[in-house]
């Protein structure tokens, strides 16, 4: 069976929810694993004034007993402290939508009377179980040594340039940035673009990459559209409130090479017969499946749609043009934006692997993941003849 979740709850509600189905049984669980992970979630330069309010603490209610998975969905539930401050109050009608926002589509979808149950459902605050799931399938992927980290690479014009640092270099500097960026030179002109634009009464986009170390050679699959690991991963990255753009290693570099340029030379090491990539411009596929290269994400995320500075839009219950009036919310949410994806990227490849390794509990799935085929000579044995592939 799959891996999947569902997540419920509004922005402004009693809670938040989210049940994950299919982790195996025997995996050791506590609240702490999950709540460093919500806690990272919060933290970043350009956040709002919500990050004051809330402390995100996961309460696991079902599926995890005497501190290990026992194969059942996992229930878990993080409170909103802001709700006190709604419960059984008058809200003030919203019938103005925000450009760029579900305001409007979920408006005209669903037939909503007020935007707000657009804007509470579509909230990023919905991204807190998200991250919550991740955090079980990060725990999960690490039993097999595969590491999933994140950072910043730009945010508004500032573009950082650390390509010489190893990749767990990068995620160690980041978690000591505020703006997760690993370049201290860059983070610091990050911070100063953040605080124009908090003092502009406007909001600043940026690109994040997510990486994670350590898979296995065949992971996804080419045989139907589908199982494609990077389309798996596009999914889930584009799920994510305000990305709009993705790409895997050098995808858009890639499309301005000759092709032998743009791929990444297979060269045998004699000593052990292993295949080697000396390059990583696929970004860790090849075919829809993972190459043992690591698998670099980078996303774009947009400036997001509510800001100090009123937008043009049209109150919709007086039916005229209007401006936009302003919710709560952050300035630059790109920093907090890198656990999230790395949420989302784990969630994928923790049911890649699942699939792969099949298995209910992890005392079945660690001796077959020791087992995997991997890029070598001794486990490609070509016979080398002639076939007939079609009668």
């Amino acid at each position: 069976m799959p891996l999947r979740f569902l997540t419920a709850g509004e922005s402004h509600g009693p809670s938040l929810t989210a049940i994950l189905d299919g982790m195996p049984a025997g995996l050791s669980l506590n609240a702490d694993i999950v709540n460093k992970e919500l806690t990272r979630r919060q933290q970043g330069y350009g956040s709002g004034g919500r990050m004051k309010i809330e402390k995100d603490a996961v309460q696991i209610i079902g599926g995890v007993m005497a501190g290990e998975t026992t194969g059942a969905p996992i229930a878990m539930l993080v409170e909103n402290a802001d709700h006190v401050k709604w419960k059984g109050k008058a809200v003030e009608p919203m019938t103005s939508p925000r450009p760029g926002h579900a305001d409007l589509t979920g408006a005209v979808k669903y037939g909503y009377r007020d935007l707000r149950p657009a804007l509470e459902r579509a909230s990023a605050r919905e991204t807190t179980m998200r991250v919550a799931v991740g955090a079980v399938c990060k725990h999960f992927l690490n039993q097999f040594g595969i590491i999933i980290g994140g950072y910043v690479t730009s945010i508004g014009e500032i573009q950082a340039d650390f390509s010489d640092m190893p990749y767990e270099e990068r995620f160690q500097s980041a978690e000591e940035s505020d703006v997760r960026c690993p370049d201290q030179t860059s983070a610091q002109k990050m911070r100063d673009e953040i605080e124009k634009a908090i003092h502009g009464k406007n909001t600043l986009g940026g690109i994040l990459e997510i990486v994670a170390l350590n898979l296995p050679v065949g992971l996804g699959s080419f045989a139907q559209w589908d199982k494609r690991l990077e389309a798996k991963l596009a999914l889930a990255v584009m799920s994510v409130q305000a990305i709009k753009g993705v790409e895997f290693g050098d995808a858009f570099e890639n499309a301005k090479r000759l092709g032998t340029q743009a791929h990444d030379a297979i060269n045998l090491q004699s000593s052990t017969f292993d295949l080697r990539r000396s390059t990583n411009r696929a970004g860790g596929t090849e075919g829809g499946i993972s190459n043992g290269q690591p698998v670099v994400i980078r996303a774009a995320m947009k400036p997001i749609a509510t800001t100090l500075t009123p937008q043009q839009t049209v109150d919709l219950a007086l039916g005229e043009n209007a401006p936009t009036k302003y919710e709560r919310s952050d300035f630059c949410p790109v920093p907090r934006a890198v656990p999230i994806l790395e949420a989302l990227a784990a969630f994928v490849l923790a049911d890649a692997l699942l699939e792969k390794l099949g298995g209910d509990s992890m005392n079945e799935i660690k001796p077959r993941f020791e087992s995997l085929r991997k890029a070598t000579l001794d486990d490609l044995q070509m016979d080398n003849l002639p076939h007939v592939f079609w009668e």
